[in-house]
């Protein structure tokens, strides 16, 4: 599946770009795919994966650098959308106990796309389409946060109850790991995203690479392939990540390594 600063004004349309028909639209959320021009409208986010930016300095939520959501209709907007949100999985920390983050609805993730600069014209949409394209980022924020908890689970004495503080997109500027990858002639991921978890009161900045994973799964919507890990910015993060490289080199059959893309044809 970004974080708001109130409830009135929570950001939540993190669009997660995937390639659904043949444009690329940029990306809001954790998760920047590419995608059919169907999904990148004017995602404001709540969504764990944020990186878009618009709107004036004053309104934008500095813990997902986005605008307050849009839920009205576009001018010129072609058929009516749903605005209801899905409540995620991933606890808010500064939130309410128990609050965890929405998701944007389809018509906030149409806006989203179109402030991006899409138009809807050059491109065959739907309102399915547009279900597809939010329950295909929904699903792969989940997929992100599961992945962010296999890693705190390290820390589990320390904190049972880690919390997302905030996220924003870097969509161009890759992480040293996606570089070296590039350089031995792998895919380059389509998009970043790092997100700033609370481990009870530490802020721990996580990583997030996604690959193109190919056709999408219709049973469980998921289209990329995430490489998370915590950044290498603290002694605690750069030993967590040598000893997991060790216990995956060392303990982990073929099924259980991690799964990433071929090399570029």
């Amino acid at each position: 599946m970004g974080n708001a600063a109130s409830q009135a004004q929570q950001p939540s349309e993190c669009p997660v770009n995937h390639q659904v028909t043949a444009a690329s639209i940029p990306s809001e959320c954790p998760m920047h795919a590419s995608a059919t021009a169907t999904e990148s409208q004017q995602l404001v986010s709540e969504c764990p994966s944020s990186g878009a930016r618009g709107g004036g300095g004053a309104d934008i939520d500095p813990r997902n650098m986005m605008p307050p959501p849009n839920q009205r209709p576009a001018q010129d907007q072609p058929f009516p959308l749903d605005t209801a949100r899905q409540r995620s999985s991933i606890p808010k920390s500064g939130g309410a106990e128990g609050e965890t983050w929405v998701y944007p609805s389809q018509q906030m993730f149409w806006n989203a796309m179109l402030r991006k600069g899409w138009r809807w014209r050059d491109d065959d949409v739907s309102p399915s389409t547009m279900n597809h394209i939010v329950r295909i980022h929904n699903a792969n924020n989940e997929a992100a946060w599961r992945e962010v908890l296999k890693w705190e689970a390290l820390h589990a004495r320390e904190c049972g109850s880690p919390m997302l503080k905030s996220f924003g997109g870097r969509a161009t500027d890759f992480s040293p790991r996606a570089r070296l990858r590039g350089w031995m002639g792998y895919e380059m991921p389509f998009d970043r995203h790092d997100w700033i978890v609370d481990r009870c009161g530490r802020e721990v900045r996580y990583v997030i690479d996604y690959y193109d994973g190919g056709d999408v799964n219709p049973n469980d919507h998921q289209f990329a392939i995430l490489d998370v890990r915590p950044a290498l910015d603290s002694p605690t993060a750069v030993w967590d990540r040598m000893k997991v490289a060790w216990w995956r080199w060392r303990y982990a059959g073929p099924e259980e390594q991690v799964q990433m893309p071929h090399k570029a044809s």
